[in-house]
């Protein structure tokens, strides 16, 4: 079985070692490095490419939002940010960046490997902690999302992308298969020109396309 390849990027010690120790225990995962900062996660990823970054948002020299959009523009990897609950703007740059999702630090072993997989396979990941405040701040805001030019299925899709759920639990909800799950959500992706559900999700949720 190959192994989902890592770099993790936190300035800080304990939670750089934390999730190496997680991963490294771990089977399924290979830790290539860590670094305390986004140009060390970077100058590790062009000596041995990884295929997730767990990337810390505020870090010195280069935060994580700058390193993803240079991972992201260079097909580094995918990016999956690290997060706390008082960061949701920063999140939302990161995402407009390229990030894939986002992840709260105060994670379970299990949840952050269920995360990783997640994407890796493919699947924006949103935490929901952080859904609920960006949903909160949408509903304030009054989105600028536009809605008028979609059928109140494809709606049906897009809200439940943003609630962070899978094709196949989208399935499930709507009573439809998920292969149809997966046409709806390409075509929206295309209708909006946005390269995966994540930035979908937070569209929807804040009006912000990503650049």
């Amino acid at each position: 079985m190959e192994k989902i390849k890592v770099i993790i990027a936190d300035d800080s010690d304990f939670v750089r070692d934390g999730m190496r120790i997680i991963l490294d225990v771990d089977e399924e995962f290979e830790v290539l490095g860590c670094a305390a900062n986004g140009r060390e996660a970077i100058a590790l990823a062009q000596t041995t490419p990884p295929d997730i970054f767990l990337m810390d948002i505020q870090m010195p020299e280069m935060d994580g939002i700058e390193a993803t959009r240079y991972i992201v523009e260079h097909n580094l990897g995918r990016v999956l940010i690290l997060t706390t609950f008082d960061d949701d703007e920063l999140v939302q740059q990161a995402l407009q960046g390229g990030a894939k999702g986002y992840l709260v630090k105060n994670h379970t072993p299990e949840h952050l490997k269920q995360m990783i997989k997640s994407v890796y396979h493919g699947i924006g990941v949103m935490e929901e902690n952080i859904f609920e405040s960006l949903a909160g701040k949408a509903d304030m805001a009054k989105s600028g999302f536009q809605g008028e030019g979609y059928t109140a299925r494809e709606m049906d899709i897009i809200k439940a992308v943003a609630e962070g759920l899978s094709n196949r639990e989208i399935a499930e909800k709507l009573f439809i298969t998920e292969g149809t799950v997966k046409n709806y959500v390409t075509s929206i992706l295309a209708k909006e020109q946005l390269s995966h559900r994540t930035a979908l999700a937070v569209y929807y949720l804040t009006g912000r396309k990503p650049d």
